[in-house]
């Protein structure tokens, strides 16, 4: 138990560069903070009007949580997966020991395009297993009351938050979810106080914790709270993130997630000698290669909080 914190991550834009030819805005991982629950990555991309082309790359150790805010986006892997995703529905795809996929935005010209993508990591138990992959159309939501103004409302993305939980695979205890506050209206949002917790300003304006939300901030609120008051004037869409404290000291490097420097390292030659454990995704003749390992041993990342 870390105590009740209030850190504001503010993102950075990152340049993807190459074929992928995007920019997007990156809270997580953090420079203080690795990772919230098992949460360890948090990109924003949009709104904009691009024409997305996120050619084929691999993931270990890893989930990828897309949610789509605005336009549609076409998934394919190398289980053989193609969904298109709207606004409303989730997917899922676990990397376990490796996958590849694919994501472009639906249509030929530039459309507009908004969504936020996660990455949970995964523990010892199943970090080692069988890639899978989850469309998810329906997904459970709940009125939140209000201690002013009108009520709220979530959409329980992945985990549990307040008694209601997600369909979708989780290996770690955590909770992803999307929060409606009304304009006029303040809220206290139910949390597990062993859980550590953080808000994502989406859209709107809210004060969390007392704390003003700039868009796009995430607050970071640690641990040892039973609920979280949230309030707006004009009316907001957040995005809460959390979970029991990730324990391992994870080595993240690309698109890797692992637990040292000769993992990353094996995975990376695997993947530029187009091994079987990553598989092909069909209907692609480019896939985005590994850039070269830096020049210094791959160590974990560590808290300072």
């Amino acid at each position: 138990m870390i105590g009740p914190r209030r850190l504001v991550l503010e993102p950075r834009e990152v340049p993807l560069g190459g074929v992928r030819g995007m920019s997007v805005l990156r809270a997580l991982p953090h420079r203080n903070l690795p990772t919230i629950g098992a949460w360890c990555f948090l990109d924003r991309f949009g709104p904009a009007d691009t024409r997305m082309r996120v050619e084929p790359h691999p993931h270990i150790g890893l989930q990828t949580v897309t949610w789509p805010l605005i336009g549609e986006i076409r998934h394919r892997d190398s289980l053989g997966s193609d969904a298109e995703l709207r606004r409303g529905q989730l997917n899922l795809m676990t990397a376990g020991n490796g996958i590849s996929h694919s994501e472009y935005s639906v249509g030929q010209g530039a459309v507009p395009l908004d969504a936020l993508q996660f990455w949970v990591v995964l523990p010892e138990s199943a970090r080692h297993g069988a890639a899978g992959f989850e469309r998810h159309t329906e997904l459970p939501g709940l009125a939140l009351p209000s201690a002013h103004g009108a009520d709220g409302s979530a959409t329980v993305v992945l985990g549990e938050f307040a008694g209601v939980r997600s369909p979708a695979t989780v290996h770690t205890p955590i909770v992803g979810a999307e929060i409606v506050v009304p304009a006029g209206t303040r809220l206290h949002l139910p949390v597990h106080a062993d859980w550590e917790h953080a808000l994502m300003l989406v859209e709107g304006d809210a004060r969390v914790a007392q704390h003003p939300l700039s868009l796009n901030e995430t607050l970071y609120l640690g641990d040892s709270r039973e609920t979280i008051e949230v309030e707006s004037t004009q009316g907001a869409l957040l995005f809460l993130l959390g979970g029991e404290p990730f324990e391992d000291d994870i080595v993240m490097w690309w698109n890797f997630a692992g637990r040292s420097h000769e993992e990353i390292a094996d995975a990376r030659a695997e993947w530029e000698a187009a091994s079987d454990r990553f598989g092909v995704v069909e209907g692609h003749d480019v896939r985005i290669p590994a850039p070269p390992l830096p020049p210094v041993r791959l160590v974990p990342r560590s808290r300072t909080l």
